[in-house]
């Protein structure tokens, strides 16, 4: 693992897309951190004619679904998932590497199940589309009204879609780093795993 916490065996397409997701979440990131702050003080200041951000709880909730979901690809890249390490130390390095190669399985599944269901749920809520497209991708019939948030009206279908992209690029960058140690010249090290 180099300085700036790269994998080296994660290809650069990888590198790039988890860099740029996870700066894109990084400004809606900063952007709930202004909205709050000028809600609160709105909301201190009311009395001199100030008032709260409108709808302030709908967008910091979305916003944070948001966020996770463009983290995830960066996480992966620079493993820095949360990870249990007892007996890593005690047993032999090639063992080890098996071991993160599990990880990288046991992660690449799970995500692969969270961005079934996740497309799932976006359909039921994706108001748009024949039936013929709708079929064709596992949405079914579509809702008899969109839902939105209460106060705001964002359409749910629009974080949903955020989120399935994100979680798509995230299974797409850990199958890659899980398909690294097969590439010519691919290294994984004990840093790395």
């Amino acid at each position: 693992m180099d300085d700036s916490g790269f994998d080296q065996d994660a290809p650069q397409w990888a590198r790039a897309l988890a860099k740029g997701l996870a700066l894109f979440g990084g400004a809606v990131v900063l952007t709930l951190a202004a909205i709050t702050a000028v809600s609160v003080t709105g909301r201190a200041l009311s009395g001199i004619g100030l008032s709260p951000v409108a709808g302030d709880f709908e967008l910091v909730e979305l916003g944070c679904a948001l966020v996770v979901f463009s983290f995830l690809p960066w996480c992966q890249i620079t493993r820095s998932h949360v990870r249990v390490d007892l007996i890593g130390p005690l047993v032999p390095r090639g063992l080890y590497r098996w071991f993160g190669w599990m990880g990288d399985l046991a992660l690449s599944l799970f995500l692969g199940l969270l961005l079934w269901r996740l497309w799932l749920g976006f359909g039921e809520r994706f108001p748009y589309g024949s039936a013929d497209l709708r079929g064709a991708l596992g949405f079914g019939p579509p809702p008899f009204f969109a839902e939105t948030t209460y106060e705001l009206q964002i359409p749910l279908w629009l974080p949903y879609g955020g989120a399935v992209i994100g979680l798509s690029l995230a299974l797409l960058v850990s199958v890659a780093m899980l398909l690294a140690p097969a590439r010519p010249g691919a290294r994984h090290t004990e840093a790395s795993l």
